[in-house]
């Protein structure tokens, strides 16, 4: 008999109830196919239960399932897996709810966090995609069983027409001397938020400046009434919506912008990446979504999660002619249409709205306070792209210590056009038809060690891309 170890992974400011139904079901599966099912029976949600999970993690067993029963930081899985020598399933869920609705569960980003953080230290992982009771699963499941785990799709190389050599020179050379403001440390776990930043000193003539979160939030509390008043007097009259929400949150937003705002100018930064949890809801009573999102609008690329790449990212697009751009997770896919839903919290430009007219504002959707933009975003042809560490030269491993690290970068593109929708999830959301293969895209996100986080651009600038990434020895992946 196959023995199988079934750990089940979440986050308690996702909807824990509907984790816990679709982790019951997915071990029963794995039981119902015949397996040997070890593992703890309850969800893993505190460090603590990842330490009594890592007892059946011992090498024995035939298959490794961890089953991404709603988002998770990565530590669990490096360390459930991170000496396990051998590929993990990461079993992702279809997004419950209805339209409009937050995001319950974020499964599918929670497997593309793990894959990042386990294909960074060296080790496998393969992506099973779709819910408990669906034929495709069922198939694949029993395969894995077998000793068939689904494919990692090879990554494609780029052999596409590049751009104009001289423009992107220009554009690299528009980087060189300006600064990222970075502010906080990454989030825990979030692997793909840490940097070199040697390397982007010597790739881009990039500079970071990193200001603490309690610096931070001494310019907050420092900003002026009468300045805190006069952002809170502009916002109020720029976006709708804003009348529904608690005022002192408003007021306190009000002043996060202001600071924000200010330190930018003051520090000449071009970019500004902030650890926008736990400290801000926790500590401030106040999510800074919406003051990234004033500051974007101001022309300033904002970045949550204190995702630097993210930032340079932004800014080679920029510098490229590609305009406003905005950070985002890759959370559903519908294969058989080749789409793929792209969504975050709410700190997208208000220029980015489908009808900026409309780009109404509302609670974070996991935190209940305010203030976060709930807007479908722009339609058209989009490009993504993301620049991330090259595991591949780096033998799987980016010899990443402590809070950052990294020894080289590649480029991840990839194209379609960004449908007329609804706002799916809380927050801003964008339906995407992807030009290729849209579940290899996903499955390569998560088996190749892409990030969570890519960006998304409204302006075709790939064979400007193309044609930095040249400049640059830095290797393209395209899909």
């Amino acid at each position: 008999m196959t023995r199988v170890v079934v750990i089940a992974t979440a986050r308690p400011t996702f909807v824990v109830e509907a984790a816990e139904q679709r982790a019951r079901a997915a071990r029963e599966l794995v039981a119902e196919l015949g397996a040997e099912v070890t593992g703890p029976e309850q969800l893993v949600l505190t460090p603590d239960d990842a330490e009594k999970a890592a007892e059946y993690v011992d090498g024995s067993a035939d298959l490794v399932v961890n089953v991404c029963a709603s988002f998770s930081d990565a530590n669990p899985a490096l360390r459930l897996y991170g000496d396990l020598g051998r590929p993990v399933l990461l079993w992702a869920f279809r997004e419950p709810g209805e339209v409009g609705d937050r995001l319950w569960l974020n499964s599918l980003c929670g497997a593309n966090l793990y894959g990042h953080a386990l294909v960074r230290s060296g080790g496998q992982v393969r992506l099973l995609y779709g819910d408990p009771h669906e034929d495709g699963v069922r198939t694949a499941l029993a395969a894995a069983l077998d000793g068939e785990l689904p494919p990692a799709p090879e990554l494609p190389t780029v052999s596409r027409e590049r751009g104009d050599e001289a423009h992107a020179r220009e554009a690299l050379d528009r980087l060189r001397g300006r600064t990222i403001g970075a502010v906080g440390d990454a989030p825990p776990g979030f692997t793909p938020c840490e940097y070199d930043p040697q390397l982007l000193e010597e790739l881009f003539g990039l500079g970071v400046d990193a200001i603490g979160i309690d610096e931070a939030f001494e310019r907050v509390r420092d900003v002026s009434p009468s300045a805190q008043q006069e952002e809170f007097a502009a916002v109020s009259a720029d976006r709708p919506g804003l009348s529904a929400i608690d005022p002192g949150e408003v007021r306190r937003h009000a002043a996060v912008t202001s600071a924000l705002r200010d330190v930018s100018a003051q520090r000449e930064l071009s970019a500004v990446a902030v650890r926008c949890w736990p400290e801000f809801p926790t500590q401030l009573g106040v999510c800074p979504c919406s003051s990234l999102s004033r500051l974007a609008d101001d022309g300033v690329p904002t970045q949550c999660e204190r995702d630097v790449y993210g930032a340079v990212t932004m800014l080679l697009l920029q510098a490229l002619g590609a305009g406003t751009t905005y950070l985002v997770d890759t959370v559903d896919l519908d294969a058989d249409a080749g789409v793929v839903r792209l969504w975050h919290c709410g700190s997208a430009a208000t220029e980015l709205a489908a009808d900026p007219a409309r780009a109404e504002q509302s609670v974070h959707c996991n935190r209940k306070i305010g203030v976060a933009g709930n807007f479908a975003l722009r339609t058209g042809p989009v490009v993504m792209a993301r620049l991330t560490e090259d595991v591949a030269a780096a033998g799987g491993n980016t010899g990443a210590t402590g809070n950052d690290g990294g020894t080289g970068l590649r480029l991840l593109i990839a194209s379609g056009e960004s449908l007329p929708a609804d706002n799916r999830f809380q927050g801003n959301t964008a339906d995407v038809r992807l030009d290729g293969d849209a579940g290899a895209f996903v499955h390569g996100l998560v088996t190749g060690g892409f990030p969570h986080h890519t960006v998304l651009a409204w302006t075709d600038v790939r064979p400007q891309l193309r044609a930095a990434a040249d400049l640059l020895d830095i290797p393209v992946i395209e899909w």
